[in-house]
């Protein structure tokens, strides 16, 4: 099959062609994202191949239907940005890499936590100017402390089994409990418990309506004041402005995120040469007590391999008339 890859970097070419060696799809690789005014690139294509940022609403659906696209292919977990009713309607079916490598994205998430609980990113700086003073770099023991779990699926459990390992007492919240969560040791924390005991929050669920900023004013006017909050999820996860007032008044002791809400227009690119306008993201970089990842937490050459086999796979059960392992449809 024909596959127009989009928002493609130098990775995605090169283990999307290794993983590709032995399936024979035609790539195409493409450095700009799928949207309106890119869409035209992809007509002939049977397949695209896209990633998080990338923009799969009715319009641009629409415009891959009348140029022969009819498989939409997400080298990635996440799906809230392709309208899957129009997908459906105009007959385009829609895969997705349900899983590649939870502990990718868990491990990155304990780095988070620990580069922003032990002052490592300011002792970096400090170190590389010759200050080798320790004023406003104390953390805390993470043994014995309290981590609240929100989303408790495959990366979820895998973060709580390593801070059980710290020693920590982990809660989570989960619209559907795992038994694989509790198996560990873990419990689900009861109304209330959350913002009264946790001292970490990290979030591992999916932006969906209802999830969409379960992080505001409200649910950080109700946590432990100083508590640090992760983030490796999705970025609509978290009101950024509500964080910020959090944190400008101490309620909120540390962020640290690997995803923003508006990062499509930051991320996977370099702007260090040019000026960045985004001013609440401007906000969040002068807190010294903020550390940013460029959604990084996927990174590894494992997760990458399985990611892009994976894609591959599904591609080649669509081109040969199999059932589709990893399809996902309106709800």
């Amino acid at each position: 099959m024909k596959i127009a890859v989009f928002s493609a970097k130098r990775y995605d070419r090169d283990f999307l062609s290794a993983a590709n060696a032995g399936a024979g799809h035609q790539l195409s690789f493409f450095d700009v994202p799928l949207d309106q005014e890119s869409v035209a690139l992809a007509a002939g294509y049977e397949a695209v191949c896209i990633f998080v940022n990338d923009q799969a609403n009715a319009d641009v659906l629409k415009m891959l239907a009348a140029g022969g696209t009819r498989l939409v292919a997400l080298r990635c977990t996440g799906f809230n940005n392709v309208d899957l009713k129009a997908a459906e309607q105009l007959g385009i079916k829609v895969v997705r890499v349900v899983t590649y490598s939870p502990y990718s994205v868990a491990e990155h998430a304990v780095a988070l936590l620990q580069a922003i609980n032990r002052k490592i990113h300011r002792a970096y700086n400090r170190t590389r100017d010759s200050n080798f003073a320790l004023d406003g770099l104390m953390g805390f023991d993470l043994h014995g402390k309290t981590v609240a779990v929100v989303g408790t699926g495959k990366i979820g459990c895998v973060f709580a089994k390593i801070m059980l390992g710290f020693g920590c007492r982990v809660i989570g919240y989960d619209k559907y409990p795992s038994e694989t969560f509790t198996s560990l040791g873990a419990t689900y924390a009861q109304p209330g418990e959350i913002g009264a005991k946790a001292d970490i929050i990290s979030l591992h669920c999916p932006l969906t309506p209802e999830t969409h900023h379960i992080i505001n004013a409200d649910t950080l006017a109700r946590a432990k004041r100083g508590a640090l909050l992760i983030n490796t999820s999705r970025g609509g996860l978290v009101d950024t402005e509500a964080a910020i007032e959090a944190l400008k008044s101490g309620q909120l002791g540390g962020l640290a995120i690997d995803v923003y809400e508006q990062e499509a227009d930051l991320f996977f690119r370099d702007l260090s040469n040019t000026i960045v306008a985004d001013d609440v993201f401007q906000r969040l970089l002068s807190f010294p007590n903020v550390i940013v990842t460029g959604h990084q937490a996927f990174f590894t050459e494992e997760a990458i391999t399985t990611i892009c086999e994976t894609t591959i796979n599904s591609v080649s059960e669509f081109a040969e008339g199999r059932p589709l392992t990893n399809e996902i449809k309106a709800g």
